[in-house]
């Protein structure tokens, strides 16, 4: 429907003298609205494809757009009552109400793999019963490849760029998160671990009530991380000093990083001010080579030894000497503009910061050499996806944070 739509488009615009591009004809108010509330239908891969371009629109999408995409964050289509039925007996069994002193089956919350339940057991605890949707795991193949094709429609990427190495690792990835009880042993790893940290809580698994397909958990409250927009300053800035720092400790001290930056994933409990950590299926094991790798980087960055940097980044293959010179110069300015806006300040005003437009447009200016940057470590860019989420997670926020300050206690 979309791609009908497009062409007829085009073809009125052909008509009236105009040449349009492929870009303009996708990213059309009614195309986003129909792709919205298709990727809400389809959820899965789809719709985390929209969660990540909802995330990024204030430099992607024109803000009317960006709105019509941002639903997909935390508002799938429900289950229908008889589905979800079939799916809590098929797992628990028909006698599944006897664990329970009350189910509401209408659901509080409803993500792109599953949908989440507020139930209490005869215990008298209250619990969150995530419900994950028929036939996600089965259809991740399908959806990545359809993603891969709209990708290519939409003319962003740059020509030659191979795309299936990150189709195939998006698939892999999907596939970790589809598995709940995957999910339930991080969880409970990182309730663990952060089980003394100041400012954070993390629910607690429920073993006997979790499943291949459902996973049960202590039910928290707290409310939309975007939510602080309107808060004091003060907790904005704490809040966010709070996640870089985590995410720091994630990759330096506990080895796992919880690599999904979509802002659904943090809540936000202002009666004892801590930060509510949900959603565990994306977390990744950090090698100890990975983060003496991201160590490197760091302190290369931070001493802006450009030429260090330079041999770093090419004896490790992210950068090869062998690649497109300009290419090369290119993408090490990119890095450098990051820690250059770092060193600028000892504090990091995210709400005035124009980095990201700068990173953006510098990309579309390598983009238009027509040359393909080389292919990127997966385990290293999921672990910038995270700071890529952070770092627009703090823009929303409008957060000053002291960041330079944080690397360097993270750094021998």
């Amino acid at each position: 429907r979309v791609a009908g739509r497009m062409a007829w488009d085009g073809l009125r615009q052909i008509g009236s003298g105009d040449r349009p591009s492929t870009r303009d004809l996708l990213l059309t108010p009614a195309n986003m609205r129909r792709i919205a509330d298709d990727l809400a239908r389809m959820r899965g891969a789809a719709m985390k494809l929209g969660q990540l371009i909802s995330m990024d629109g204030g430099d992607m999408l024109p803000p009317d757009l960006s709105d019509i995409m941002a639903r997909l964050r935390a508002q799938a289509d429900f289950m229908p009552p008889q589905q979800l039925r079939h799916v809590l007996i098929t797992e628990w069994g028909p006698d599944w109400r006897h664990h329970f002193a009350t189910f509401d089956v209408r659901p509080i919350a409803a993500a792109s793999i599953g949908q989440v339940h507020k139930a209490r057991l005869k215990s008298g605890e209250t619990v969150a019963i995530k419900v994950q949707y028929p036939g996600i795991a089965r259809s991740i193949d399908s959806d990545i490849t359809n993603v891969g094709r709209l990708m290519r429609l939409s003319g962003l990427l740059p020509p030659g760029f191979d795309l299936e190495p990150y189709l195939d690792e998006a698939r892999k990835q999907l596939q970790d998160e589809a598995d709940y009880q995957r999910e339930a042993r991080y969880l409970t790893k990182f309730h663990v671990l952060l089980g003394d940290a100041p400012g954070f809580t993390v629910p607690a698994a429920h073993p006997a009530l979790t499943t291949g397909r459902i996973l049960a958990m202590g039910f928290v409250l707290g409310t939309a991380i975007e939510s602080l927009e309107t808060a004091a300053p003060t907790i904005r800035d704490a809040v966010m000093r709070r996640l870089f720092d985590l995410f720091l400790r994630e990759v330096f001290s506990l080895g796992l990083v919880q690599t999904d930056p979509n802002f659904a994933n943090f809540q936000y409990d202002a009666e004892t001010d801590r930060i509510v950590l949900l959603d565990f299926g994306a977390t990744r094991e950090v090698a100890p080579e990975l983060a003496d790798l991201f160590a490197s980087i760091l302190r290369l960055g931070l001493s802006r030894d450009r030429a260090g940097l330079s041999d770093h980044l090419a004896q490790h293959g992210i950068l090869p000497l062998e690649m497109d010179a300009g290419l090369r110069v290119a993408m090490i300015d990119m890095i450098l503009m990051v820690f250059d806006e770092i060193l600028a300040a000892d504090i990091l005003d995210f709400g005035t910061t124009t980095l990201n437009r700068r990173l953006t447009a510098a990309g579309e200016a390598m983009a238009a050499r027509n040359v393909a940057p080389p292919p990127v470590p997966m385990d290293l860019l999921f672990v910038q996806r995270k700071v890529a989420g952070l770092f627009l997670l703090a823009t929303r926020l409008r957060a000053r944070v002291d960041v330079q300050a944080l690397l360097r206690t993270y750094l021998p």
